[in-house]
């Protein structure tokens, strides 16, 4: 199953980015799926949640922020990054048919996404999905980052590892429960944020995203139903 090379329009101001359109022949949702701050719609894990899901029934939409677009390592200002993730996801609801439509991300395209839809509810959104949700800095405890989820208005799933620095559990779990319904946690045995495990966990990078992808899928049809 090959990925089809799609464009789209960021922001005026922005021009053009780059998105990577795949659709399984049996899909029963789509997922536009936004990359992390330090890595492209490429990298190894995007690529792999990607396949998995497609082989769950699932359809992705990945897409470029400007600033990597650019090759830049700066990410773009907020209000950049939650233009894009309202075009991504008016691009995506195109391709879809009609498919039930989530929206989420690793790390900050996550964030960027939730911020986005508790600004304006995202259009036949029906959830959000979250791959390690950056709720501070490493090393700086906080839960301010999380304040506008309460915000938004749709459903929501957490996959969070348990060695995640930029998500402690103790401040996480308490968050997702303020929530109530709406909020659903996923934690991750061992995972970091990257959703690397120890190797002496005897847990390898392929069964954690096996984990990740069937969690995602299992939700969306709930969510779908």
């Amino acid at each position: 199953m090959t990925a089809q090379e799609q464009r789209f329009l960021a922001s005026r101001s922005a021009g053009e980015v780059s998105a990577l359109w795949l659709r399984p022949a049996n899909a029963r949702a789509a997922l536009v799926l936004a990359h992390g701050a330090g890595a492209g719609m490429r990298h190894p894990f995007m690529e792999a949640v990607a396949t998995r899901l497609a082989e769950r029934g699932v359809a992705t939409l990945r897409y470029q922020f400007p600033y990597m677009e650019e090759g830049s390592r700066r990410p773009d200002p907020p209000a950049l990054l939650v233009a894009t993730v309202r075009s991504a996801v008016a691009c995506a609801a195109q391709r879809a048919d009609g498919l039930p439509l989530f929206a989420g991300g690793k790390s900050l395209g996550g964030r960027m996404t939730s911020t986005a839809a508790a600004r304006e509810p995202l259009a036949s959104v029906r959830g959000l999905v979250f791959l390690g949700f950056p709720l501070h800095a490493a090393g700086r405890p906080g839960a301010e980052r999380g304040a506008h989820l309460r915000e938004v208005g749709i459903p929501m799933l957490f996959l969070q590892g348990t060695r995640d620095a930029l998500a402690d559990l103790a401040l996480l779990r308490p968050l997702c429960e303020s929530l109530g319904a709406r909020a659903r946690l996923h934690v991750v045995e061992g995972g970091d944020h990257s959703f690397h495990a120890r190797k002496r966990s005897g847990r390898s990078d392929d069964a954690v995203q096996d984990e990740l992808a069937d969690a995602i899928a299992s939700w969306m049809e709930c969510q779908a139903a």
